[in-house]
């Protein structure tokens, strides 16, 4: 069976998959829960000065029949005391000392707080610190979270003061609402920290109610904006942590985070680089004991592909992710319809119709019956044909033979140049 613990950043764990901070890691009892049931690590809800919360404060986001495709929150950081949470941190460490607890922190930008926090709850014996710098909603209006994500002097600054009295790993967690993440990242590498974290939630509204013109959630009638989370997101997660991974000059561990729900998703992160996954959404929607699937499907995946370790996944794709300019212009690929099992609904059709390249021809056999042939011509290999089609296998897209050699766009730009200069 391979080995699916995990070393991230000098943190051992006895599988990849750490609970997020958020409300799952509340409290002791929940956290607790959660390393009975087999998950490898707990990033407890961010601690700060207690704050006060308001209800109503989740909203999710369904799409097409299926629940919760994204979610939404205006909770912010603990309402708890610190000491209760300190206390509790403690306990659970010493119930369970072959898992990790990070204490997840959030303070304003300054180096007396910053040194003031890390020292006071080190004392209870965590295994690493995440700071809180991409929280987008409440907090961010108090000078935190994510206003200070979003300046890459001051997510250095911040990273330096905590790693000045650190003891254990510091990770920073990212905000995903910034144009460039890679700026960031790099600029807590600059700051010290052994890794980061990505993505902490998007700035979002879920909804808005039709019948009361309340927006979701609602607190007594008004809402604000929140952030998203969940399945929705993983694919500006996924690109955040590639982008990152696949910079030359940034070094340190990626802890992933967004829309992670099943081990396939998993494996998909840490391809793109990260070095563990940090997990939420999935947890609130269908509880702790989703850990068992994720658990064995990673470990029978592992065994599958003959790979001994979860760690030899780590960036194998990184050097697949590319600019666009890099790709190769002379590859060549179309669809193709398997009419054996084409049920004729011509969703391919209309969308080729519609929006594409008016490709598919509806045609008439020697038995009067209709169907579908793609004129492989005019096929550009868009996809948009095989997205919509409802049945598998109906239609494949088939690479075609390449007849020239590559060439992409970076090649054409320096070769027209070479010929302009022989000129």
């Amino acid at each position: 069976m391979a080995d699916i613990s995990i070393n991230f950043a000098g943190i051992k764990s006895p599988n990849p998959y750490w609970l997020a901070s958020a409300p799952p890691t509340n409290t002791g009892y929940q956290v607790q829960r959660a390393f009975e049931a087999g998950w490898g690590g707990a990033v407890w809800k961010t601690l700060c000065e207690p704050v006060l919360n308001v209800t109503s404060r989740f909203g999710g986001y369904h799409f097409n029949g299926q629940r919760v495709a994204g979610f939404n929150n205006i909770e912010l950081v603990s309402d708890r005391p610190i000491e209760e949470n300190l206390q509790e941190i403690y306990e659970t460490k010493k119930r369970f000392p072959d898992r990790v607890i990070i204490a997840s922190l959030m303070v304003e930008p300054q180096r007396d707080k910053w040194h003031e926090i890390v020292k006071r709850v080190q004392a209870v014996g965590v295994d690493g610190f995440e700071l809180n710098l991409g929280c987008p909603h409440g907090m961010s209006e108090r000078g935190m979270g994510s206003a200070v994500g979003q300046h890459p002097d001051l997510v250095e600054k911040s990273t330096l003061y905590a790693k000045e009295v650190a003891e254990v790993p510091v990770i920073t967690k990212l905000t995903p609402n910034i144009t460039d993440i890679t700026a960031t990242a790099k600029a807590a590498e600059r700051g010290g920290a052994d890794a980061v974290s990505m993505i902490n939630t998007i700035n979002s509204l879920i909804g808005v109610d039709i019948d009361t013109w309340n927006p979701i959630p609602n607190v007594n009638g008004k809402g604000a904006h929140g952030g998203y989370c969940g399945p929705a997101v993983k694919p500006i997660a996924l690109n955040m942590v590639g982008e990152c991974a696949r910079q030359p000059d940034f070094h340190i561990p990626i802890s992933g985070i967004g829309g992670i729900s099943n081990w396939q998703d998993t494996v998909e992160f840490m391809l793109m680089g990260a070095g563990g996954v940090q997990i939420c959404t999935a947890a609130m929607h269908h509880g702790f004991s989703i850990i068992d699937d994720l658990t064995e499907g990673l470990s029978n995946y592992l065994d599958a592909k003959g790979i001994a370790s979860v760690s030899e996944l780590i960036g194998k794709s990184v050097e697949k992710y590319t600019d666009w300019s890099n790709l190769d212009l002379n590859h060549r690929m179309v669809a193709r319809i398997n009419n054996d099992v084409c049920i004729n609904c011509n969703k391919c059709h209309i969308a080729c119709e519609d929006t594409a390249h008016q490709c598919i021809d509806m045609l008439v056999d020697e038995n009067g019956d209709e169907y579908l042939k793609v004129r492989e011509d005019d096929c550009v290999g868009c996809n948009l044909c095989s997205i919509v089609c409802p049945v598998e296998g109906a239609i494949d897209m088939v690479d075609l033979v390449q007849t020239e050699p590559p060439m992409s766009w970076n090649d054409r730009q320096a070769a027209l140049q070479m010929l302009n200069s022989s000129r």
